[in-house]
């Protein structure tokens, strides 16, 4: 047997590794709760560090976090508590909701952006530091594409709503990335890393605005094609 299937056969032995195996929808979901508890501990650092320090950019970080935290909630949330009412209103209360937070989360990524140009806060690491966190990164891009790709069919409204809050954090972390890499590698001068980061900056936050915006119209859409059904049903 190879890796894969020992690893399968045992996590069918219990009933909770038997739905990671057998359901795509669990998996999902429970890779959110885990985000979930990362971000919510990202939030609650910075918000130390914040009052501690009485730092806007702690404050904004944690923000930040806080937001990311509370849309996984959300749906981790709902899909444990959608017998209360019809999965699908759940899923588009969910994906409405989550479009409002990233539209919220934009606004607060161009505060971050601004933040840290006006102020030229940048992270410098060294070569082996930074060589790994990029691989991170991209790593992340590249799971974010595959899991795109394999989701791509399903037409889950909360699936597609964990989904975007996780190109989101994706656009986020490359930010971060770029700012971090053109003072630990780059050869610009300061006007040059300044015009890079706001290029980009702008761009990130007009991703995570588009997200937020066109999550906000799918749920709308789809609740006017399920009362249409519902009318065709009817006659």
């Amino acid at each position: 047997m190879t890796p894969k299937q020992i690893a399968v056969s045992l996590l069918r032995r219990t009933k909770t590794g038997e739905q990671i195996v057998a359901s795509q929808r669990y998996r999902i979901i429970l890779s959110a709760g885990a985000s979930f508890a990362c971000n919510l501990l990202y939030a609650l650092y910075h918000c130390v560090l914040g009052i501690l320090n009485c730092s806007l950019w702690f404050i904004t970080m944690c923000a930040f976090y806080g937001l990311l935290a509370t849309m996984r909630f959300a749906a981790v949330l709902f899909d444990r508590k959608n017998h209360n009412a019809p999965p699908a209103d759940a899923e588009r209360f969910v994906m409405r909701l989550c479009g409002l937070l990233l539209t919220l989360l934009s606004l607060i990524l161009s505060a971050i952006s601004y933040i840290s140009l006006s102020h030229n806060l940048a992270t410098r690491y060294e070569e082996i530091t930074m060589i790994t966190i990029a691989t991170y990164v991209f790593y992340k891009i590249t799971l974010a594409i595959v899991k795109a790709v394999k989701q791509r069919k399903n037409p889950s409204l909360l699936l597609r709503a964990v989904r975007n809050i996780s190109y989101a954090e994706v656009a986020a972390s490359i930010l971060t990335l770029q700012r971090s890499m053109l003072v630990s590698f780059g050869s610009m001068d300061g006007r040059q890393i300044y015009f890079m980061n706001a290029i980009l900056g702008a761009a990130v936050c007009l991703f995570v605005l588009a997200l937020g915006v066109s999550m906000i119209v799918q749920s709308k859409e789809r609740k006017m094609q399920n009362v249409e059904i519902e009318t065709c049903d009817g006659q």
